[in-house]
């Protein structure tokens, strides 16, 4: 390993801290050179990052569950400095730091005011996000998951749109409320169990009674994040308000962290809880898929058609967690995987033509394929990516879902499977209405087609969808022992039912 091993995860957070410092210290009578100079640290800093987390890829031994990378210091009290990723935690990790590049090449020419406090912002939230997936204290855990809504909501609420302070304070309270009952929930557990550290308390015994109180304390949290019907409204206003680069982040890894919380908290904390309740995860998800699907194919503003996508595709992922099968889990985790690539192309997308247009409505577009032909494929194979098209990453993860779902409910599978349908009809609906058409309108004929600078955001995300689709077990193979060993643990009747279906994820290269 080139960073070494000791402390490569606190490196990978150090590193966007002090990029924030040194943006912090730059400055230049000329402030044209100093905004470069500071979005330069910037890209630099995310892209060390980057190249560190495929560092701690490479070095990560898929055969055992064990947490490695392991970093443990005690604080104060019982409550420690503790990292350590496993094949559930090391991809989100990857995606997070493979994302934050992207989103600041992208915000090169697209933001223009408080370039310094806006690139500050972000290399603050990554480091945030990483700490998220990597903190093995329930406590640090939890700074880290609140931690992440201050530089959002700056995001959102400076560099957003007209309504930008409404859609800031909304995400903000949403989330926030949210997550107190959640921190009451973890101070329970605490001192119930005399420990903050998350692997013991994975292997505690909570009382069955009370498990009921705490998952629901949790959902309350996670369920936001996500987020699921009906706590799901911040949701497309935040995204029409965001600026491209904190749509991007928002859709490929905040949403995220709910399905990471279910994967890390309810399930190996509070097993029985999980299956008592597992009946309002299939309901309120098979009304995400279908509803929010529907109101999709309404839209006329390009971004809330996405982002009630989002919605709808999380839908999936809640239903994979909960099936407590392996298909189920892993194919939850790879569409996680698979939707913060793919959302946030095509919010890259929006903001390509919008930054040409200074629109999102879709009545404005038609026939970009006659004068800007490289943007028509890419937003094409982006939107057949969404749809779930065989070879692409949306395949896989949809796949194994309804995979796990034909062996724990044949309706469950059903009625997931319309969500596929509607997907097709509001993302080819879409690509009719922008990508061809007649090309009538002279400001859109002057657009011009994607510059160098955006081929080059755009072609490490078409490599992964491509990657990911056509050989899924890059991604697939690290968590599967983890995947097993939570299922073995926490559910060994339930996993005994998935063992029947597991060869048929052949199908896709397993």
């Amino acid at each position: 390993m080139f960073f070494g091993e000791n402390y490569l995860l606190s490196l990978m957070m150090l590193a966007p801290v002090i990029g924030s410092a040194i943006i912090l210290f730059i400055r230049h009578k000329d402030a044209e050179i100093e905004n470069r100079n500071v979005r330069s640290v910037a890209l630099f800093t995310t892209l060390i990052t980057f190249f560190m987390g495929l560092d701690l890829w490479a070095g990560f031994d898929n055969s055992t569950a064990e947490f490695q990378f392991v970093e443990k210091f005690q604080w104060f009290g019982d409550i420690s400095y503790y990292l350590g990723v496993d094949g559930i935690s090391v991809l989100f990790v990857l995606l997070t730091a493979f994302l934050m590049p992207i989103v600041i090449l992208a915000s090169w020419e697209s933001i223009g005011k408080r370039v310094k406090e806006y690139m500050i912002a972000f290399l603050v939230l990554e480091a945030l996000m990483i700490g998220v997936f990597t903190a093995l204290d329930i406590f640090l855990f939890y700074v880290f998951f609140e931690g992440g809504l201050i530089p959002m909501y700056l995001l959102i609420g400076v560099w957003g749109g007209v309504n930008r302070i409404y859609a800031s304070f909304k995400f903000f309270l949403y989330t926030l409320l949210g997550s107190v009952l959640m921190l009451v929930a973890v101070l329970y557990m605490y001192f119930q169990s005399g420990t903050t550290d998350i692997p013991a308390l994975m292997m505690y015994d909570f009382d069955v009674d009370v498990q009921s109180w705490l998952w629901l304390a949790f959902f309350a949290s996670f369920a936001v994040k996500m987020p699921m019907w009906p706590v799901h409204t911040w949701l497309p206003d935040a995204h029409v308000q965001a600026p491209t680069g904190g749509s991007v982040i928002l859709a490929g890894v905040l949403l995220k962290m709910g399905g990471y919380g279910f994967l890390r908290f309810s399930l190996p904390m509070l097993p029985e809880a999980s299956v008592e309740f597992s009946w309002l995860i299939f309901t309120l998800s098979i009304i995400a898929i279908i509803y929010t699907s529907l109101v999709a194919l309404v839209q006329e503003d390009i971004k809330k058609l996405i982002a009630y996508s989002s919605v709808a595709h999380m839908g999936f992922v809640t239903i994979g967690i909960f099936l407590f099968n392996t298909n189920g889990i892993e194919g939850a985790i790879f569409t996680m995987l698979s939707h913060g690539v793919v959302s946030g192309a095509l919010f890259l997308c929006v903001g390509v033509i919008y930054d040409r247009l200074h629109t999102r409505e879709i009545s404005r577009y038609g026939g970009l394929a006659v004068n800007m032909k490289i943007y028509a494929v890419t937003f094409v194979l982006f939107s057949l990516a969404s749809v779930g098209l065989p070879g692409t990453s949306g395949f896989v993860g949809e796949f194994l879902v309804l995979n796990g779902s034909f062996a724990y409910s044949s309706w469950i599978t059903f009625l997931a499977a319309t969500g596929v349908i509607l997907g097709a009809a509001y993302m080819l609906y879409l690509v009719r209405r922008l990508i061809f058409g007649e090309l009538d309108k002279d400001d859109v004929r002057a657009m011009p087609d994607l510059s160098l600078r955006e081929k080059l955001i755009f072609a490490p995300l078409v490599a992964v969808v491509l990657w990911m689709g056509i050989y899924p077990n890059s991604f697939l193979d690290p968590m599967h022992v983890s995947v097993q060993a939570l299922l073995e643990t926490h559910f060994p009747v339930e996993t005994t039912h998935a063992a029947t279906i597991d060869t048929s994820s052949a199908v896709v290269g397993r």
